[in-house]
């Protein structure tokens, strides 16, 4: 879902900029040093997963793991996903430098929501079905906000990606369902063999 550069309109770059300059500052104040080596493996889980791409004008679908992301690094995604996009944009030309603030945008703030949504409740869940599920349901809630997000940058950026914009919710709906399943079995073997993890994804969340 990284849209390139020269796609969005002047005015939706700024301000998806500025938004995307405020989540990353968010995310360094209540990082810890101590999490530097789980949000840079996460960054490079990210980096790696995302490199395979479906082309659909004007972007292109792929594994975004932001469900996963999110339940485990909290607001911290934002760091971790720039230094990951940026990496893309530089070695591999996936997305772009004027675009960089909105596609991080689209990525890591679905990360925070779903985070705030299911961390808390995976991190109480009783069993591991309930916790498969509801991290399963993580995983798709984060590439559907994913989808409202670009589609919405889009969409202000000009009515003629108007069509751009159903092309990409339709073809992201298989991505939901694998991102789903991908994230409710990773959180899964987390909650098995390290739910500390789970229990306080970040020990600077509470600042």
């Amino acid at each position: 879902m990284h849209i390139p550069d020269g796609v969005l309109s002047g005015a939706v770059a700024a301000s998806t900029g500025a938004l995307g300059v405020a989540g990353v500052f968010m995310g360094l104040r209540k990082m810890d040093y101590e999490h530097i080596a789980r949000v840079g493996l996460l960054s490079a889980v990210f980096f790696v997963g995302s490199l395979i791409h479906v082309p659909i004008p004007p972007a292109s679908a792929h594994l975004l793991l932001v469900g996963l992301i999110g339940i485990l690094l909290g607001w911290a995604a934002f760091p971790a996903l720039l230094v990951a996009l940026l990496l893309q944009a530089v070695l591999f030309g996936f997305g772009g430098l004027t675009s960089l603030g909105a596609n991080v945008v689209i990525m890591a703030s679905p990360a925070v929501a779903c985070h705030g949504l299911f961390a808390s409740r995976i991190a109480r869940a009783a069993s591991p079905r309930i916790v498969f599920a509801l991290a399963f349901v993580a995983g798709a809630t984060g590439i559907m906000l994913s989808c409202m997000i670009a589609g919405a940058a889009l969409f202000l950026s000009g009515r003629e990606f108007l069509g751009a914009v159903g092309a990409i919710v339709i073809g992201h709906v298989p991505v939901m369902l694998i991102e789903g399943f991908v994230t409710g079995s990773a959180v899964a073997f987390v909650h098995n063999v390290r739910p500390e993890l789970l229990e306080a994804p970040l020990a600077g969340a509470h600042r």
